[in-house]
């Protein structure tokens, strides 16, 4: 189902890069990573998602230590039921999120590339990787569950 490659991407930056296999169709797919009520479900809470470049957003979650709780993310590219890309930004950690869309003979292939991590952010990266392991999963279970 989700087969997580970690890419490096040169000396400055690294990325974790997911695939998913997913046996439902495009639209559907895009939806669930774009319907702010869908999203929230998967992901995390989303306020103010408006679907067009520079647009910002923000994703909320219970603070924990060290972190308010929040992501500000600002859309930096939309290509309907192909891609979306957006920053994603917690402190000082900056960072970009790429969705990918492409049709199967049996669904879509969802690519999550999470982009941008410092040499010096190696745990930021390891708290990305186990969470998007977890919301690839809650993802699978919210397609399972919506028509």
């Amino acid at each position: 189902m989700t087969t997580p490659t970690d890419r490096s991407e040169g000396s400055q930056a690294e990325s974790l890069s997911f695939e998913l296999d997913l046996h439902h169709p495009q639209e559907k797919v895009w939806r669930a990573i774009t319907d702010p009520a869908l999203l929230s479900e998967w992901l995390l809470p989303v306020v103010d998602l408006k679907l067009e470049p520079g647009a910002a957003f923000t994703l909320r979650s219970q603070p924990q230590p060290g972190w308010d709780g929040i992501v500000h993310c600002r859309v930096l590219e939309i290509d309907p039921h192909r891609k979306l890309t957006y920053a994603w930004v917690v402190g000082d950690i900056d960072t970009v999120v790429t969705f990918t869309l492409a049709p199967t003979p049996a669904g879509t292939l969802l690519s999550i590339v999470h982009s941008g991590f410092r040499p010096d952010q190696k745990q930021n990266l390891a708290g990305a990787r186990y969470g998007w392991k977890m919301m690839s999963g809650k993802l699978v279970e919210l397609l399972a569950r919506i028509p």
